[in-house]
């Protein structure tokens, strides 16, 4: 699918790896839609609001989706695709000194995670389904999964959990969307330099970095959306998750 002149949606766009995709769709010329519970007033005023739209978004809630899709067709006309970025860690064990882990708090993370990335999905779907075909095809469905879907460490049940449900759905998803003209695909992050990597522990991630073969670094935001994009442009991409860890395998840490 050519990127110019389509309209992506991004979940988590205001920061990390989501403002990275964000930055790279828009500098080819898509027009950008930002679902996320935080606003992004810095991206409005580089970027400016003729192919940028930030919308206040719930992605765990029904209506907050409908009515941030229901914008961003109104002002776009159409929608091309969703990268879906939004997501958090919990870095937690079963049993510690402060006591059982939550239920409530697993159960959070398996709602942003999934249950928030399935329902960008289905119902952006139901709205692209309705048009014709681009390029070959109807649009495309980038979801964000994590090297610890494979490699979970201690105190990432929940985290891990979630991401391996991101995995499985993706060869479901892009069978029963196949027939449609949509593709879906995930990408596996390994440790990247986000905010989201300041919430482990100091020893856990120079652990972390002391693993990765080569390039010895954290990955930047960049290198993110420089797979999104070739995703999004590589039509014979569908049904499969791509590492993008240098190489990075999570031994016991």
């Amino acid at each position: 699918m050519k990127i110019s002149g389509k309209t992506f949606i991004v979940t988590g766009g205001s920061s990390g790896l989501g403002e990275a995709t964000v930055r790279s769709l828009h500098e080819r010329g898509a027009n950008v839609v930002i679902f996320d519970v935080n606003n992004a007033p810095e991206l409005e005023k580089e970027l400016g609001t003729d192919r940028l739209q930030v919308c206040t978004t719930d992605i765990t809630t029904e209506q907050s989706v409908r009515d941030s899709l229901s914008i961003a067709v109104k002002k776009f006309g159409k929608i091309h695709g969703a990268i879906n970025c939004a997501g958090i860690a919990v870095a937690m064990k079963v049993i510690s000194n402060r006591g059982v882990f939550p239920l409530d708090v697993f159960s959070r993370v398996l709602n942003i995670n999934v249950s928030g990335t399935f329902n960008v999905i289905r119902l952006a779907a139901e709205i692209i389904n309705k048009q014709e075909m681009v390029d070959g095809e109807k649009g495309v469905f980038i979801m964000t999964a994590s090297a610890a879907a494979f490699e979970g460490q201690q105190g990432q049940s929940a985290y891990s959990a979630s991401k391996s449900a991101v995995v499985g759905m993706t060869l479901p998803l892009a069978r029963e969307f196949a027939p449609l003209g949509m593709r879906v695909m995930t990408i596996a992050p390994g440790t990247f330099a986000t905010p989201m990597l300041s919430g482990l522990p100091e020893a856990a991630t120079k652990a972390i970095l002391s693993t990765i073969p080569f390039p010895n670094r954290f990955g930047q935001g960049s290198e993110f959306a420089a797979l999104c994009i070739h995703i999004i442009e590589n039509q014979y991409l569908n049904g499969e998750t791509i590492r993008l860890d240098g190489a990075l395998r999570l031994a016991k840490l």
